[in-house]
């Protein structure tokens, strides 16, 4: 597998924390650990950001909130916020992307991530030419289907 730089948003962090009943969410958990196991073993290098902090010091959890930070000191990469991020994010938004995912997406385009991977079904619909956006079960099939 070449070197790639991907960015996970703060759903996809929380995905093995959601009920794991439905196929399709047991599928993604997997999916997602395989991609944190190659942060891991540094095949793939890992870019967080100030709004993942955020939105990850606001879970009421302290277990999942205490687990999912240790992944910022895994990254290569700390994005923080600047104007023009949050321009980037507000043209983003325009389309009809949430605020938080808009600087989400702005913060892996800023990083020149090869991949922004989510679970939120509604922010895979969005396309942008500088960043491929996907699911975990997705970048896999892509990355295996490259090697």
């Amino acid at each position: 597998m070449r070197k790639i730089k991907i960015y996970l948003d703060n759903c996809c962090y929380n995905r093995p924390y959601d009920d794991q009943i439905q196929p399709k969410i047991i599928i993604e958990t997997l999916a997602k650990l395989h991609i944190q196991k190659l942060v891991l073993d540094k095949e793939l290098d890992l870019v967080w950001s100030y709004i993942l902090r955020f939105e990850n010091s606001q879970n009421i959890s302290e277990a999942k909130r205490e687990a999912i930070a240790k992944w910022e000191e895994l990254s290569i990469e700390f994005i923080g916020k600047s104007d023009s991020l949050v321009a980037l994010a507000k043209e983003i938004e325009k389309t009809g992307v949430k605020a938080f995912d808009a600087l989400h997406i702005a913060c892996a385009i800023t990083a020149k991530c090869n991949y922004f991977i989510t679970v939120d079904k509604y922010l895979l619909k969005y396309h942008d030419d500088r960043i491929i956006i996907c699911n975990p079960m997705d970048f896999i099939k892509m990355e295996e289907d490259d090697d």
